[in-house]
C-alpha cells in the first residue's frame, strides 16, 4: 500500500543515507528535492493567522473559588482549513497551581469561512479583576511539517468577587432577627423602641408593658409588644491600611473582614436598615452609597472585589472626618480594623470621641488562631516560651478592648472563621436593646 502524508515523509527521510542525513533542514532539502517540493507545498497549506477574526463572550464575573467559563470563536476567512494549536494566556492567578498548561491549550480545527469556539475554564486564586493576555496561534499545514504562528489581542475581563463563605450562616440570624421582630411564635418581650401591637398578658411577661389604659378598657390585662427601629443607618468602614495585609492562615485579614462586613450588610438590609460602605487607609478606596436594600449586596461584593491592602499607616483622623462626611446623622458605625495597641493608641483614641459623642461605634477585629494554640503549648522549654507570648499578646488584645469599651465601643474580637456571625450577633444585640 502507497504512504501518503506524513508517513511517506518520514519513509523519505528514512531512506536518505547516514552520513547525509543532518538535525538542518538546509541539507535535507538540498538531498531531496521532491521533499523539498512536498514541505513547501505544506508550508503553503497552512492557513495564514494574522488574518483570523477572534471575538469572546462568556462569563464576565466569578466568586473566589468558583469556575468561569470564558469562550473564544475563531473565524477563519481564508480559503484554506485551519488546523491549529491555540494557548489563551491568563495571569497564573488565574488557575489553580498545576492546571495552567491544560486549561489554556487548545487544538481545533475551523472549515474555509467558518468559525468555531473553544471554552477556556478559569479558576481563579485572588479577588480582583482578571484580564486576557494574548492568544497565540500556530496553524499548521496538512502534513503537520511546517507552521506559521502569531499573535491576537482578545481583550476580556473577569472580576473575582470575595466568595462570601459566612453566608451559611444567614438564615439562622434571619431567624433571630424575626424573632426581635416578633414575627414568630417566640415573641422577645419589652426590646426594641417601635410599638407593634397589644395582646394578652401571660405569666412571665415584663409588667412595665402593662397597658393600663387599654386593660381599663377590656376585661383582660393587655400588653404592648415593641419591635426593633426600622431604617436606621449603618456604615461599614474598611481599614485597607498595613494591618490589614497581615495573613491570618491562608488569606489577609482583609479577607476575614469584608467577609463579616458582607454577612453584616447582607443581615441589615434585610431589617429595613440602610447600608453604606467606605474602605479607607490615607485616602478612599471604594465608597458606596444609597443602595436600594435588593442592590447592596451586589454592589458592596463588587466594590469589595478589587480592594488590597495598603502598605501604609492608616491615617485615624482622616478616616474619622470621611466617616463623619459619610454619616451626618445619628448611625451604627462599624470599624472592621485592627486591635494591636500602638494603631489603636496613637491613632484611633485621640479621635474617637468625635464618633462616639454623635454616633454608636462597633469595632471589630481578626484575632489569630495560631495565637490561642501557641497560648496552650507546653513540653519543652521553647514552646514555654511561645506561651509566655501568646500570653502577652493576648493581654495587650484584651487591654485595648477594654480602652475602647470605657469609651463606649462596642468590640467584637474573634477569629476569622467566627468574626462573621459573632459580628452579626452584635448587630442584633444592639437592635434589640433599642441602641440603634
Amino acid at each position: 500500500m502507497a504512504l501518503t502524508g506524513r508517513a511517506a515523509l518520514l519513509a523519505a527521510l528514512g531512506s536518505l543515507p547516514v552520513g547525509i542525513w543532518e538535525p538542518s533542514w538546509t541539507g535535507i532539502l538540498a538531498v531531496n528535492a521532491p521533499l523539498a517540493v512536498a514541505c513547501a507545498c505544506d508550508f503553503a497549506l497552512a492557513a495564514p493567522v494574522r488574518r483570523l477574526g477572534l471575538t469572546r463572550s462568556g462569563d464576565s464575573s466569578v466568586r473566589l473559588g468558583d469556575t468561569a467559563d470564558v469562550t473564544l470563536t475563531i473565524t477563519n476567512p481564508s480559503r484554506r482549513p485551519l488546523r491549529a494549536r491555540l494557548r489563551d494566556a491568563w495571569p497564573p492567578s488565574t488557575w489553580l497551581p498545576g492546571t495552567e498548561t491544560t486549561a489554556s491549550r487548545h487544538r481545533l480545527t475551523v472549515p474555509p469561512g467558518e468559525r468555531r469556539p473553544v471554552t477556556t475554564r478559569l479558576r481563579p486564586t485572588r479577588r480582583g479583576d482578571r484580564q486576557a493576555d494574548r492568544v497565540t496561534i500556530r496553524s499548521y499545514g496538512p502534513l503537520g511539517l511546517f507552521s506559521r504562528q502569531g499573535t491576537h489581542e482578545a481583550p476580556w475581563t473577569v472580576r473575582v468577587l470575595p466568595p462570601f463563605t459566612s453566608r451559611k450562616h444567614l438564615p439562622a440570624k434571619l431567624a433571630r432577627l424575626r424573632e426581635l421582630d416578633g414575627r414568630t411564635s417566640v415573641l422577645t418581650r419589652g426590646e426594641g423602641t417601635e410599638f407593634d401591637s397589644l395582646r394578652e398578658y401571660v405569666p412571665g411577661d415584663d409588667t412595665r408593658s402593662i397597658d393600663w389604659r387599654a386593660t381599663a378598657r377590656q376585661t383582660t390585662v393587655a400588653v404592648r409588644t415593641w419591635r426593633p427601629e426600622r431604617d436606621r443607618h449603618i456604615l461599614l468602614v474598611l481599614d485597607t491600611g498595613r494591618t490589614s495585609a497581615g495573613r491570618v492562615g491562608d488569606a489577609p485579614r482583609l479577607d476575614a473582614s469584608m467577609d463579616a462586613a458582607l454577612l453584616l450588610a447582607a443581615l441589615a438590609s434585610r431589617a429595613g436598615d440602610r447600608v453604606d460602605l467606605l474602605a479607607y487607609d490615607r485616602k478612599v478606596r471604594a465608597l458606596v452609597q444609597g443602595r436600594a436594600a435588593g442592590d447592596v449586596l451586589p454592589s458592596l461584593v463588587n466594590a469589595m472585589a478589587t480592594l488590597e491592602p495598603e502598605l501604609v499607616e492608616t491615617n485615624a483622623r482622616g478616616l474619622t472626618a470621611t466617616a463623619l462626611r459619610t454619616s451626618p446623622r445619628r448611625s451604627l458605625i462599624v470599624l472592621l480594623t485592627t486591635l494591636d495597641a500602638a494603631p489603636i493608641e496613637e491613632g484611633l483614641l485621640p479621635v474617637l470621641s468625635q464618633l462616639t459623642q454623635r454616633h454608636t461605634v462597633l469595632l471589630a477585629s481578626v484575632a489569630d488562631p495560631h495565637i490561642t494554640e501557641m497560648a496552650k503549648a507546653r513540653g519543652n522549654v521553647d514552646a514555654v516560651y511561645e506561651a509566655a507570648a501568646a500570653a502577652q499578646a493576648q493581654s495587650e488584645r484584651h487591654r485595648t478592648a477594654e480602652q475602647l469599651r470605657r469609651h463606649g465601643v462596642t468590640v467584637v474580637d474573634a477569629t476569622p472563621d467566627d468574626l462573621a456571625p459573632a459580628l452579626a450577633d452584635a448587630y442584633l444585640a444592639l437592635k434589640a436593646a433599642g441602641r440603634l
